[in-house]
């Protein structure tokens, strides 16, 4: 969810034997923290200016490489293979991840505007390609496991129906996870500034419990792909092949580029969450405001994978460079047959005119 400005107001804390006075002072600071001590213009006018030009950026990349890899994939490729199946459905949840990025940019400018149907379809949309391109990363890591610490057992993986039947309970799962941004997700007039709306959700619990499941996907997912690749790490330093070492490569930059994009950003999403749990280290203005500023930042990060992963999951691959490289053939040669033309063109009627 985009960063908003809103600060909730701090809960009162439980009686105590502190006079009157001191009550009566800390009951004020509460109520106006939000309003008179933590100004947070600062982050939304970064997040105004930083987000749709990032965003812009990503979303360009993103529809280019993932529509390259469908492109390859229904020219080149075989569907019924198990990989080309993942790859294919990675490719459309970066999409579907990518529907989301300019009514956010958007949003960071203007606020709101669309209504409140929007505001519901937009973040079910978002979350749902959110989770299910981490899901079939994860998959994809899995069943090149598998193919490389084990290639001689049968687990039925390589059937076509296995990788359709495991694409549709991953989309299922992704939908059910993205349920309570659908359900809970409103239009609301922003605290500071009546006029500018907000979708968001609308219950603060229900903020929190979406904050969780970032977290829990990101932990099982970092989990299983680390000791997957530390597997094959292991499996290919033993073997004597001699591309190990280009493979040992692309492994440390894969694990790497993933836990550098989405660490920090659950990271922040958890101490958000420790913020809007009024947790007493998290009320004070400065620390509020920090966390606000480390999660517009990693959050750009974070999500510039969908433009990310058409490189270091199906480029990275010889056959995959050697189709993009015939697609770009292809492209080079009709321009130059549609700039030759004219010439050619004008070149005849020159000459038919001098034969007369």
């Amino acid at each position: 969810m985009p960063i908003t400005s809103k600060q909730k107001d701090q809960p009162s804390g439980e009686t105590s034997h502190k006079d009157m006075g001191e009550e009566s002072t800390t009951q004020y600071y509460d109520m106006d923290y939000g309003d008179e001590m933590c100004n947070k213009s600062g982050v939304i006018k970064f997040g105004s200016i930083a987000t749709p030009i990032f965003f812009s950026v990503v979303i360009a990349l993103s529809l280019v490489g993932n529509i390259l890899v469908l492109a390859i994939l229904a020219l080149y490729e075989n569907l019924r293979s198990l990989t080309n199946t993942f790859i294919l459905n990675l490719a459309l949840s970066d999409l579907v991840f990518t529907f989301g990025l300019p009514f956010w940019a958007f949003y960071h400018m203007w606020g709101w505007t669309l209504g409140e149907h929007a505001c519901k379809a937009v973040n079910f949309i978002f979350f749902t390609g959110f989770y299910s391109s981490i899901v079939f990363l994860t998959m994809m890591t899995i069943h090149r496991y598998l193919a490389v610490v084990h290639p001689l057992s049968d687990f039925g993986l390589n059937k076509c129906c296995y990788g359709i039947t495991t694409s549709i309970v991953i989309w299922i799962m992704s939908f059910l996870a993205a349920v309570p941004a659908l359900l809970f997700s409103e239009v609301q007039k922003d605290d500071h500034d009546p006029s500018v709306l907000r979708c968001e959700y609308r219950d603060k619990t229900w903020k929190i419990v979406g904050m969780y499941i970032q977290n829990v996907f990101f932990v099982l997912a970092f989990s299983v792909i680390a000791f997957c690749y530390i597997r094959i790490l292991v499996t290919i330093l033993r073997s004597r092949s001699h591309s190990r070492f280009r493979t040992v490569k692309l492994i440390f930059v894969i694990v790497v580029v993933f836990f550098v994009g989405w660490a920090p950003y659950n990271a922040t999403v958890f101490l958000k969450s420790l913020t809007e749990l009024s947790v007493n280290a998290f009320t004070d203005c400065s620390v509020s405001t920090g966390v606000d500023y480390s999660f517009s930042v990693c959050r750009l990060i974070a999500f510039s994978h969908c433009c990310l992963n058409p490189v270091f999951y199906v480029f990275v691959g010889v056959k995959f460079r050697n189709h993009l490289k015939m697609i770009l053939h292809r492209v080079l040669q009709r321009q130059s047959s549609i700039e030759l033309q004219p010439r050619s063109s004008r070149y005849n009627i020159h000459s038919h005119g001098s034969m007369y």
